[in-house]
């Protein structure tokens, strides 16, 4: 007897979908390096184009050319900083240098452009949005910091004594851009702790996954310890996802074993409970001899009256029990993709026209006698992806399975072929050898 258990490296591989955790930080981590640059892009953007309009348009004023291109210059050379930062992200850590200079770039085009009856104010806005969606209530405060200091720039390059009405004015102006700072910071904080949430049901529900995971694995036989002698079964579930709706299955019964390999429709969490539950079902018509009984307890299992488990879901089925003299008797519900390969090289399909589980009421077995070296391979229909997953993959498989007589050479020359390339399906092969 030959145990699944003597071969760990390919008897029974169960293969998970590995997330790659870097991916989303290094995603986040571009889209954090590139962000200031476009920020300061649209800044630099508004204020070349106010400066240019100003020069060339009879309706604008030029009260100040240098400080105006003052203005122009100091925008570039944090566009020019972004650039770098993007390059750079070390340089991520003094990216509010930026926008604190913007404030700065803005007076001076204010200033330039007529001063108190400038019509390029109101782009100001722009840097204090910027700092305030950054977290902490202290990004409330540099907003208003920026602005005054745009307000009040002028004073500091041509001192004068303000009117009390411009005084006015200009707290009106810091009061509603002050406002907008508090309004952007906290609906920024509202997004964050939004967006933790979400992150930390996330986290939740993989580590579901991840233990549903576990579990089918474990669900999947490791050994062939306690089979009879005269019978060896190799199997592969390489899941589309974490978790899948294939599965493969043998068990001691008192005159010989059974086989099973089930397909549920569709795959992930929910696939993987009905395969589950498909698998237990069957296995416990142990002490039936007819394999027929097990699939109809199965779906009798899974249809509880006008509620029905499945959801609308079915399962391909092919369920096999052989004696220890070769006498081997099998259900087909609507699986269809099992051949019994001959020691002599030819393949010839192991089928029936019952309906699958779920969609089915009455399923009968049919009898077969298995011939020294003879082996039954049952596989999924996402090994049919394998091979070209049109209407002649499945001859192309037969032709594949006659050139490989060894039933542990069928199972790891699919799991290559699966492992070659990302399949959309799951893929499952069950393979029983009779040798006396």
């Amino acid at each position: 007897m030959t145990s699944t258990a003597d071969r760990p490296s390919s008897a029974n591989t169960w293969t998970t979908s590995v997330r790659d955790d870097t991916g989303p930080i290094v995603l986040a981590g571009l889209r954090t390096s590139w962000a200031p640059l476009a920020k300061q892009t649209i800044i630099v953007g508004l204020i070349v184009g106010a400066a240019v309009a100003s020069t060339f348009s009879p309706w604008l004023i030029v009260s100040d050319a240098p400080a105006m291109w003052t203005g122009v210059a100091i925008a570039v050379v944090c566009l020019a900083f972004a650039a770098v930062a993007a390059r750079w992200p070390g340089a991520m850590r003094v990216e509010l240098l930026v926008p604190a200079l913007d404030f700065f770039a803005v007076g001076f085009l204010r200033f330039g452009t007529g001063d108190a009856a400038s019509v390029f104010t109101a782009i100001v806005v722009l840097p204090v949005v910027w700092v305030a969606a950054n977290p902490g209530r202290r990004h409330v405060v540099w907003p208003i910091l920026g602005t005054t200091g745009t307000l009040l720039l002028s004073y500091l390059i041509a001192p004068t004594e303000p009117r009390p009405s411009e005084l006015v004015r200009l707290f009106i102006v810091v009061f509603v851009f002050g406002a907008t700072a508090a309004v952007t910071n906290e609906l920024a904080r509202q997004a964050g702790l939004q967006l933790a949430d979400v992150q930390r049901r996330r986290r939740v529900a993989e580590s579901e996954i991840d233990r549903a995971a576990l579990v089918q694995q474990s669900l999947l036989p490791v050994t062939t310890n306690g089979l009879p002698r005269e019978l060896r079964a190799v199997g592969v579930c390489i899941p589309a996802r974490t978790v899948g709706g294939d599965f493969y299955d043998w068990f001691a019964t008192p005159d010989g074993a059974g086989f099973t390999l089930g397909d549920v429709m569709g795959k992930g969490v929910g696939a993987g409970m009905i395969a589950a539950a498909v698998r237990s079902l069957i296995r416990s018509a142990v002490d039936e001899t007819d394999p027929a009984v097990a699939v109809r307890r199965a779906a009798t299992g899974l249809a509880t009256g006008e509620s029905d488990l499945t959801g609308g879901q079915f399962t391909t089925c092919f369920h096999l029990r052989v004696d220890r003299d070769g006498r081997a008797r099998w259900v087909d519900a609507g699986h269809g993709l099992t051949v019994l390969r001959s020691t002599d090289g030819s393949v010839r399909p192991l089928r029936s026209g019952h309906l699958p589980i779920g969609v089915g009421t009455s399923w009968t077995a049919e009898d077969t006698v298995l011939e020294p070296g003879d082996v039954v391979v049952a596989v999924s229909d996402g090994v049919l992806d394998l091979f070209g997953g049109d209407l002649d993959s499945l001859d192309r498989f037969e032709a594949w399975v006659a050139e490989r007589p060894d039933p542990q050479q069928l199972v790891d020359g699919i799991s290559e072929l699966a492992h070659t390339d990302e399949h959309p399906d799951d893929v499952t092969v069950l393979c029983v050898a009779y040798l006396p």
